[in-house]
């Protein structure tokens, strides 16, 4: 899928490329960001590269960026709107920094969002965007609400751990109006 560049003040999204693959997947592979992420499991070179060739590269359902310094142009992370559904105008928010081991921080990560607002709202036209995280990521239950969303509801002990404790996923929302204030 042909990607278009996002610029902000300090970062810039641009399409993913072979090259972002490996960091990328040693990223998501870290056991303390892993527990944040839908996919628990460590993922291997082919599973990176099938999820590169089949999702980001051919599914008009997801749009995939990779999270760049405006200037330099180095690798901090990914970001996305996944699930688009096109009926109901909707879109699943998804972002972290790898680089510095940022995960959610104050300068990248809130730029990164508003960018991929900005990108879902105005250009794909959605009415809402959507986040499912779970309760014990406190970096993005600050990160969403300063973005705009608002906790829609909860869906309680649905995610297990590693440690078999269960914890709540939370699921937050936005509405293109409420955007738009």
């Amino acid at each position: 899928m042909n990607m278009p560049e996002l610029t902000g003040e300090h970062v810039k999204l641009r399409a993913i490329i072979p090259d972002d693959l490996e960091p990328l997947r040693l990223w998501r592979n870290r056991p303390d960001y892993r527990r944040f992420f839908r996919e628990y499991r460590d993922i291997t070179p082919a599973m990176q590269q099938g999820w590169y060739d089949h999702v980001v590269l051919l599914d008009d359902r997801v749009h995939m960026f990779a999270i760049t310094t405006r200037k330099g142009g180095r690798l901090l992370g990914a970001c996305g709107l996944c699930y688009l559904d096109q009926r109901n105008s909707s879109a699943d928010f998804s972002i972290y920094i790898g680089a510095d081991n940022l995960y959610i921080d104050e300068k990248y990560a809130p730029e990164t969002g508003k960018l991929l607002l900005h990108y879902g709202f105005e250009t794909l036209k959605l009415h809402r965007m959507w986040a499912e995280i779970y309760a014990i990521d406190e970096a993005k239950k600050m990160l969403l609400p300063a973005l705009g969303f608002s906790l829609d509801g909860r869906h309680r002990e649905a995610y297990k751990m590693e440690n078999d404790v269960y914890v709540d996923c939370l699921f937050y929302g936005l509405l293109k109006r409420d955007y738009k204030k």
